[in-house]
């Protein structure tokens, strides 16, 4: 579940490092459970995200992260994955479809062809590799494969005995299939897809493994863990785990394919059978993650060798079925506010924007328009919302929809109130989100302007002598009748003007 990725030009015989590492974020195996796609694009951007996994290759989102410039792994689904091994021209329809409909514009640098399957799904191990050498020729086809790169994510548990890492190997009942793998992935210029997740190390060692070698905390030297073959001293498991992969390769007789870890994180809640999975240790594990990978400290047996990594994940789960831990790795609630805000002081920028005080009320997707409507009359009417920013040739008009100038009218209140529980509402219709709603010249309330400063969202209700709040008829969108509060005279001349 967790992630990572790395990058690196091959050389002879060893692995090495021209690339600095990266942090990106899984999205998760279900989006009905996230905002809307726009939504997730303009968290990444916010969050200075530039590399992106998805479980699928989702044509919403795809179109979403188009000229965004963010890197995407998009996915074969495991359903999928038996159909696409027997036929190369499955394959080909798959990339037609879900890549060469996209690129250039979305920047697609990977494809994740299956999720641990040997593991999760093991009757299609038998086609997995032919699925790889299927979508690798597509892409050939169409002079994309040294743009995208083609691999598949395997569990941690497909190493056996992960310490001392030196003395680590493959599970030798995969041999069949790990050869073949890696010997495409060491021609293609790939790179081997590993999940790696501490957590669950440490919570199966029945206190073998202890809390802070888990975080990455900091050990004392006699506390630290040594391979007595090598000599080398591991601070963290997650380091221990990596090298345990590239020992597992090196037994195969291959020493020159980097690894990307594409799931890693830790839960922020649990039951009562997962003490640790708190806020705290979720925080500390991905922060000090964060900063680990992005300082290329690489690991004992490769130092300085880049280990980009994909965290699991973006967005907690809360439909997720499973333990209460299963639906919170996120970093994210749905909302857009964060679960905890990282401690990333000199770890760079990615993930570090702190969106907490930057909270805006907009329309709801999929609102019914008649009670955004009768909404937007209230908040211009009654709610005292100054709306003349949404008067014909005022900076909020365009786009002229009950929507885009509903959510103006929302935020505006919400802001004026300080942001007060309840003041999101307005009978369902409206939801909070970190997302700015600003556009073009229109700068909404609570908004941090171009300046830099923050649009003041106290002052907008009108004096005692201000008409605004009562030319309703200035708002009215749409072609049907409602009821509210307000003046019912106002609402008949907004019909007769429309």
């Amino acid at each position: 579940m967790a992630m990572l990725l790395l990058f690196f030009l091959l050389a002879v015989s060893v692995v090495s490092a021209d690339e600095d590492a990266f942090i990106g974020v899984n999205l998760g195996t279900d989006l009905s459970n996230m905002p809307s796609p726009t939504q997730v694009v303009a968290l990444l951007k916010a969050q200075n995200i530039r590399h992106v996994r998805l479980y699928d290759a989702d044509q919403a989102m795809l179109l979403a992260l188009a000229n965004t410039g963010i890197q995407v792994t998009v996915a074969v689904p495991n359903d999928q994955l038996l159909g696409i091994g027997q036929s190369n021209a499955t394959a080909a329809n798959w990339v037609t479809r879900n890549v060469l409909a996209h690129v250039p514009a979305t920047n697609i640098t990977a494809i994740a062809v299956g999720s641990e399957v040997l593991t999760t799904l093991p009757n299609a191990a038998p086609v997995l590799v032919s699925a790889l050498k299927f979508i690798h020729s597509a892409l050939v086809a169409s002079n994309l494969d040294r743009q995208i790169k083609v691999s598949t994510p395997h569990s941690s548990s497909v190493i056996l005995d992960s310490f001392p890492p030196s003395q680590a190997f493959f599970n030798r009942s995969w041999d069949p299939v790990m050869v073949p793998l890696l010997k495409f992935l060491q021609s293609t210029g790939s790179y081997l897809m590993i999940n790696v997740y501490p957590y669950y190390d440490y919570m199966q060692s029945n206190g073998v493994i202890p809390l802070d070698y888990a975080l990455f905390r900091p050990l004392p030297p006699n506390k630290e863990a040594v391979d007595a073959n090598t000599l080398l001293h591991y601070t963290n498991v997650f380091d221990a785990l990596v090298d345990a992969t590239y020992f597992a390769m090196s037994y195969l007789n291959f020493t020159n394919v980097p690894i990307v870890v594409t799931e890693s994180g830790w839960p922020s809640k649990g039951d009562s059978a997962e003490p640790d999975a708190t806020i705290e240790n979720a925080n500390t594990y991905n922060s000090n993650l964060i900063r680990h990978v992005l300082n290329n400290t690489g690991t004992p047996k490769h130092p300085g060798i880049a280990v980009s990594t994909y965290i699991y994940e973006l967005y907690n789960e809360d439909l997720r079925p499973g333990s209460v831990s299963e639906k919170n790795w996120g970093l994210f609630n749905a909302n857009g506010m964060p679960v905890y805000i990282l401690h990333l002081t000199g770890a760079g920028t990615v993930l570090a924007n702190d969106t907490t005080n930057q909270t805006f009320c907009v329309a709801k997707d999929g609102a019914d328009p008649k009670m955004l409507q009768a909404a937007l009359d209230w908040a211009c009417g009654p709610g005292k919302v100054d709306c003349s920013p949404l008067l014909q040739g005022q900076p909020c008009y365009e786009p002229n929809n009950v929507v885009t100038h509903a959510t103006y009218a929302f935020n505006a209140y919400f802001q004026q109130m300080a942001k007060s529980s309840g003041t999101c509402d307005f009978k369902g219709v409206a939801t909070i989100t970190t997302t700015d709603p600003s556009h073009g010249t229109c700068i909404v309330p609570g908004s941090v302007g171009k300046n830099g400063t923050i649009v003041n969202g106290t002052s907008l209700a009108p004096s005692s002598n201000s008409t605004s709040s009562g030319c309703l008829s200035q708002y009215f969108h749409g072609d049907g009748s409602f009821t509210s509060s307000v003046i019912v005279g106002i609402l008949v001349l907004s019909a007769v003007l429309l």
